[in-house]
């Protein structure tokens, strides 16, 4: 077989501001690979088929080796969350045909000679293998983790749950699951189609956060006895002043700061003379103690439709590199799934 081309995407200036495609990212389309004569050298050879853009990804951007989640290097190939397919294999660990989970590269094809980079997939219950970087993936499992380990055992049916970006990937699973227990749930979102979205999975008070009056609506709908957060500001700002004598903030991320800007907390002391307890939500630091039941529970209900999902399709590098703008600016509508490769079996 003829060598085929295997474009990356790869980090070409640290932005500024907001990433620029073709500027703060660049596509490089000079290799090519040939699939059948590659050597793997006891490995395999995988097809990227699925990636995710995050909103976290801004941080890898500025190429602080100090950053929690690592840094992306000038000239350095993009990876994030994905899904690939096993297309020619020299280890029985990993079979043709076998779909593999973990931080895949933003490149056509991939030889894996590492067996502890990836992880095969399951999938009994057959739903679409891109839902594995979404609501099964990492953002559910996010929330999942967040669920099981600080809110599940502290509420009761009727309290009150605010969560921001809530028709996010993260945030939607979280107003399920809080739902499921009974709780009355606050979502604010950037848009009204987003709003309405959000009523659709149950939402109780959905509303758009640049328009609305965020102070008089958690006055009126709270107080708050869990308050997730993924923007930090001024959400969060009125929200210490909604929040419930000894409630629980979930501070999951920080939207508001991945592209510069800046915002100067005024509440904080809430946090004291409300007695409230703050956790920090890494999701990668819960992955072995909470994967297999994750994995055990959360995708049957995505197969009986229980749980509720969007996704937003971008093809090709030139829409990964999209895509990584949208969820900074929020022009997405669900889970950004950048689809790379077209599934064998599909």
């Amino acid at each position: 077989m003829a060598p085929v081309p295997n474009p990356r995407l790869y980090l070409n200036e640290v932005p500024t501001g907001l990433p620029v495609p073709g500027k703060t990212t660049r596509i490089d389309s000079s290799q090519t690979i040939d699939l059948e004569t590659v050597p793997l050298n006891g490995g395999y050879l995988i097809k990227v088929l699925y990636l995710s853009a995050d909103p976290y990804q801004r941080s890898k951007m500025k190429a602080d080796p100090t950053n929690y989640s690592g840094a992306y290097t000038i000239g350095g190939t993009l990876d994030n969350f994905g899904v690939g397919e096993v297309i020619r294999s020299e280890t029985d660990s990993f079979k043709v045909g076998d779909h593999v989970y973990g931080m895949l590269p933003f490149q056509s094809y991939e030889v894996v000679t590492n067996p502890e980079q990836y992880k095969v997939l399951n999938n009994p219950v057959n739903i679409p293998w891109h839902t594995y970087i979404g609501v099964a993936g990492m953002p559910g499992f996010t929330a999942y983790a967040g669920w099981k380990l600080w809110v599940e055992k502290k509420v009761k049916k009727g309290d009150v749950l605010f969560v921001t970006t809530a028709a996010g990937p993260v945030g939607c699973m979280v107003v399920q699951l809080a739902k499921r227990a009974g709780l009355k749930v606050i979502g604010s979102a950037g848009t009204e189609k987003k709003v309405e979205y959000l009523k659709s999975i149950g939402t109780d008070v959905a509303f758009n956060y640049k328009t609305a009056d965020v102070a008089k609506i958690l006055k009126e709908h709270g107080p708050i006895d869990v308050y997730w957060d993924h923007v930090g500001g001024e959400q969060l700002d009125h929200a210490l002043t909604a929040m419930a004598i000894n409630g629980i903030i979930i501070s999951c991320g920080f939207a508001t700061t991945y592209n510069g800007e800046s915002y100067g907390v005024k509440n904080f002391s809430a946090i004291l003379y409300k007695t409230l307890t703050v956790y920090g939500l890494l999701q990668l630091r819960w992955e072995k103690l909470l994967h297999p039941q994750f994995y055990e529970e959360i995708p049957p209900l995505v197969a009986s439709g229980e749980v509720k999902f969007l996704e937003h399709f971008y093809h090709g590098l030139e829409g990964a590199e999209q895509a990584m703008l949208d969820v900074q600016t929020g022009d997405n509508i669900g889970k950004a799934v950048i689809v790379l490769g077209e599934d064998s079996k599909a």
